[in-house]
Order: C-alpha cells, then structure tokens, then sequence
C-alpha cells in the first residue's frame, strides 16, 4: 500500500516546504503548458486565434472554478478526518466524494454546452472571433469529465498529505500536450480544435495516474468495506463544497463582465488581455500553491486539534507569499513590454499588455496573501467566509470596471483586478485571525483555565 503524509507532526517549516515544493513544481508545469499552449496558438494561429481561446478564459473558469471549489470543499473533509485519524469517517468522505463528483461532471457538460452559444453572444464576442471561440469551448466543455476527475484525485491526494503523485501526473500529461499541440496546430492544421483536443487527451491521462495511486492507499481503500456514505455525510460534504464552488463562480462572474467590456474594445483588446492574464496566472503560482498547502496542512491540523501548528504553518506560508512577489513583481513592473512581445505580434497588443502588467506587478502581494488567507480559513471548515468575500470581489471588479473604463480605458481593467484582490485579502485576514484566536487562546487565557 502507498503511503500517505501525516502533517500532524514534526517540524511545521520542514512539512510546509516538502508538500509546497513539489506542488509549485505541479503547478509551474501546468503554467508553462498555458504559456507555451497560448505562445503555439498565438505564434502558430495569429492574435485572433489567441483572442478566441482567451475569450474562453472567464467562462472555462466559471465552470471548471465550481467544480474545482466543490474538489476543494469535498478534500477539507478528507483531510480533517485524516487528521482526527477516524478511518470509518475517511472512507465514507471518500466514497461520498466520488459518487458527487459523477453527478457534477453530468450535470456541469450539459449546462456548459447549452448554453454556450447564448453566453458568448452576450459577452459581445466579436463576429471575427466567435465561431473559433465556441469550436474551442464544446470540446474543453465536452470533455470536463476528464477535467473534473483529476481535479478531484488531485485535492484527494493533497488532502492525505500526496502533493508529489500530481506532480508526476502532470509532467508526463503537460509533455503529451505540448507535442499533440504542435502535431495538430503546425502539422495537422487542425486549429483551435486541436488545441483543445489535446488538452483534454492529456488531463484524462493525468487523472488515470492520480487514480491509480489513490487506488493503493490503504486508508481510502473500500475493498471489502461496506461502505455506504448516510445522508449526513453527503450533506456535510455539500455545507463545505458549495460555498467554496459558488466562491469561485461568483468570482468568475465578475471576470466575465470584465471581459464583456473589454471585448468591447475590439479585439487587440482582447487578444492583449487573454495574454496578460495568463501572466497573472503564472506569476500567482507561488501564492496559490502556499494557499493549497495552507489548505491541506490546517485541514489535518484541525481535524487532530492541533491549532498552534495551523498559526505556525501560516506564518511560514506568508513568508513565500511575500517573498515570491519581491522577485516576481519586480519582473513585471521592470519588463512589461518584453513579457508581452512573448505571446503577442501586433504592436498595439504588446502596448497595451504593457500598460496592464505594471500596474498588477505592484499589488500582486495582494493576492498571493489572499490565496494563503482564504485556503486557510477553508481548510480550518468556515466556508461562508471565503464566498462572501467572492461575491465581494465581483461587486469590486464590476464596479470600478464600469466606473472608470470611459475614462482609463484599458488600465481599468487593471485596477478592477487589484481592487478586488485587496478587498478580499482583508475580509479572509480578518476571519483568520478572529477564527485562530478563537482556538488558539492567549496564554493568560490559559493560566486561567479559560482555553477551549
């Protein structure tokens, strides 16, 4: 049987950074299969192409964001009943989760494919763009079963302390995609359909790998198990999950209406906004990877009690949050113009991606620290907090988007992003800190006999 990661004991900086480590490296190889899938399509296809596949950014994250906020929400529990050491309750999670999963996979292809046509339609997709978008979004949308099964396997391992299996998933996967990408696109001309295809190839193959290794753990094991999960289960699975996938849908929505309006402003607007959000995405990923080991490493620690370890975790995961934008934000407030010129052609595009990289540089501490806050505050079971704070960062995106791109133009959406960042950093800071001291109490607290 395969071994799993206890995070209950033993050095905390030590735990932190041999579980962050080999998921950063995960992380960075499906960022640099983004890149490089975005640079092949942009370099292969022209700008236009690049615009209808980054056109489907706010969308893909709308409905792959609920299901991976369900994955995430489903993996606390696992990770909790890891944690308290309760087998019969980790099996049940497990199983539970599964079975849910299925369900959301059926029910998130047929919406998403639907009502794709009617949703590009509204957000102004330009005429020129349009159909490559949609050829694009029913194969990524057809094929979100492979999409969700490595999601869920992924947070599953993570949650039992396996951050290296994804990893090993993900090298081979991000190979294959980058091969069948350059088959498709420079030999077969087969467009963004290739594109698409190939991503999809590729996860299916990385879901079987961290299935496989799931399958060898003795904890998650069913074999000669009657395990069936109650309804209590299934509901408490539901009370984490569902905020967690509203969180990031809500967040999605205000990404949309970002992107309605920048659609607006034609399509160099859009290709140059498609490329500096895969920026973004990449230069987040020391920030979002601190926020998934936060995540996991306060979920064991909750479940065992052992809150100090969580107050002692968050210090050292803030530290690579900050860190990480000392280096990568000066990279983007320094050379904005050489980042664009990567993935973009037309001198117009490379302008404007120039003009929004700064500008995110300088607060992308903002959000890195949001991801460890918020993770931490989901990993320690308060859920509601985290989706209140989405559905803060969609009011902000939409409300400085709306108020001042007649006057800034493309900067606006710059500082709708920042703007919504900061707003939801303090409101999961806040939370962290009332929750931790709530559990962890004051010393002259516990002179007195008052601690929980």
């Amino acid at each position: 049987m395969a071994k799993t990661n206890d995070m209950t004991t033993g050095s905390v900086p030590k735990m932190i950074f041999s579980f962050f480590i080999p998921m950063l490296m995960t992380n960075l190889l499906q960022q640099i299969y983004n890149f490089s899938d975005t640079a092949i399509v942009g370099k292969g296809l022209g700008d236009n192409a690049l615009a209808a596949v980054g056109n489907m950014s706010s969308l893909t994250f709308l409905i792959i964001g609920f299901s991976m906020g369900m994955a995430n929400g489903f993996a606390v529990i696992i990770a909790q009943n890891y944690g308290a050491k309760d087998i019969k309750a980790l099996k049940s999670s497990f199983a539970a989760s599964i079975k849910l999963a299925l369900v959301i996979s059926a029910f998130l292809t047929f919406i998403s494919l639907f009502f794709l046509r009617r949703v590009m339609v509204l957000m102004q997709t330009s005429d020129v763009i349009i159909e490559d978008s949609l050829r694009y979004g029913y194969i990524i949308f057809g094929g979100l079963t492979a999409t969700i099964a490595y999601n869920m396997s992924a947070c599953i391992l993570r949650a039992m302390g396996d951050s290296r299996t994804p990893f090993t998933a993900i090298i081979v996967s991000s190979i294959i995609n980058i091969i069948l990408d350059c088959v498709c696109i420079f030999g077969l001309h087969t467009g963004v359909e290739g594109a698409a295809a190939a991503t999809i190839f590729a996860t299916f193959f990385s879901a079987g790998v961290c299935f496989r290794r799931i399958s060898k753990i003795g904890e998650l094991s069913l074999k000669g198990h009657n395990v069936k999960p109650d309804r209590s289960m299934y509901l408490l699975l539901l009370k984490n999950g569902l905020p967690m996938a509203l969180m990031n849908s809500i967040t999605a929505v205000g990404c949309i209406v970002v992107q309605y309006f920048v659609n607006g402003l034609g399509v160099a607007y859009t290709s140059a906004y498609s490329a500096c959000s895969r920026y973004l995405n990449m230069f987040m990923l020391p920030g979002v990877t601190a926020g998934y080991t936060m995540s996991a490493f306060a979920g064991q620690n909750f479940g065992a009690r052992k809150y100090g370890r969580i107050r002692e975790g968050m210090k050292v995961c803030v530290l690579i949050a900050l860190t990480a934008y000392v280096v990568l934000g000066s990279v983007m407030i320094l050379l904005p113009r050489q980042l664009a010129s990567v993935m973009l052609n037309g001198e117009e595009t490379i302008s404007l991606a120039a003009m929004f990289l700064p500008v995110c540089g300088v607060m992308i501490f903002a959000v890195d620290l949001l991801f460890v806050f918020r993770n931490c505050v989901q990993g320690m079971g308060f859920p509601m907090v985290p989706m209140i704070s989405g559905i803060l960062e969609m009011v902000l995106r939409i409300s400085v988007i709306v108020l001042l791109i007649g006057g800034l133009g493309f900067r606006a959406t710059a500082l709708a992003e920042v703007s919504a960042w900061t707003g939801a950093l303090l409101m999961n800071m806040t939370a962290y800190f009332v929750y931790i001291r709530k559990f962890t109490p004051s010393k002259k607290r516990a002179v007195l006999g008052l601690s929980r």
